[in-house]
């Protein structure tokens, strides 16, 4: 690191948990977020501003006017523009030294399986169940660790999952594919601005404890939070060894 890098990192390096090595692992680390919406926001600026070196985000969306009550990382001239672009946008102005791919589209196939590959931890920020398994039958495919969050009204969730652990559950062991999903989305049940903003800040804090080393990660635990009466509740999450996409057949 440099003299900049040095002071720009300052409190981070003062912790001994994390220290020059910890930041150099960070600097040296990939990331990919999937969504840059009111999750992918809080995620993406944690990420850039900690250090991260290469963050590639991803969203096919635009930026609405109904966006900007939560997605911090998008601003009101943003608004017309490609959600990926724009939040490539702010993250240069928080940190101009780490490199920002945005991927303007919807990413599936074989260009989800390449990015996913290339990655040392996946942030998982969408809105869709269909992303959702897609994203994670290629984390498992590529053994990538894996931190999923959700947020809907006042309620939210997040846990990971590390395939390259072998009692690691994946998100179909706790969300099955072929269970009919309903279709909760923001623009119908709403969602409370900051809940966003607590959930992507604790996939953040995920992320960065796996790419340094550090911390007990949140591996088959599933945290739930109550916004309303502010109260976290823990799930332990099990590996379903009939699980189709992870199992051992």
């Amino acid at each position: 690191m440099n003299d900049n890098q040095l002071l720009r990192y300052s409190r981070h390096i003062l912790l001994p948990q994390i220290g020059v090595e910890g930041q150099e692992k960070l600097l040296a680390s990939q990331v990919l977020i999937i969504g840059a919406g009111g999750l992918g926001s809080p995620i993406a600026l944690y990420l850039a501003a900690a250090g991260v070196g290469h963050i590639t985000i991803c969203d096919g969306d635009h930026v609405d006017l109904t966006n900007l009550q939560r997605q911090i990382a998008h601003f009101t001239h943003s608004l017309g523009s490609n959600k990926a672009l724009s939040a490539q946008h702010t993250l240069a102005a928080i940190n101009p030294e780490i490199r920002v791919t945005a991927i303007p589209n919807r990413i599936e196939g074989e260009e989800l399986t390449h990015l996913v590959s290339q990655a040392d931890v996946v942030l998982d920020a969408c809105d869709n169940f269909a992303t959702r398994h897609a994203v994670n039958r290629a984390c498992v495919r590529h053994r990538k660790p894996l931190v999923s969050g959700a947020a809907i009204r006042f309620d939210g969730q997040v846990t990971m999952f590390d395939l390259r652990r072998p009692d690691s559950p994946c998100y179909h062991c706790l969300f099955p594919e072929n269970v009919e999903e309903e279709g909760e989305r923001c623009a119908i049940m709403g969602v409370f601005a900051p809940l966003v903003g607590i959930i992507g800040a604790v996939q953040a804090a995920e992320a960065l404890k796996v790419l340094a080393g550090i911390g007990q990660p949140l591996l088959g635990r599933l945290q739930l939070l109550d916004g309303l009466s502010m109260e976290w509740r823990q799930i332990n999450l099990k590996k379903d060894p009939a699980c189709p996409v992870c199992g051992a057949s």
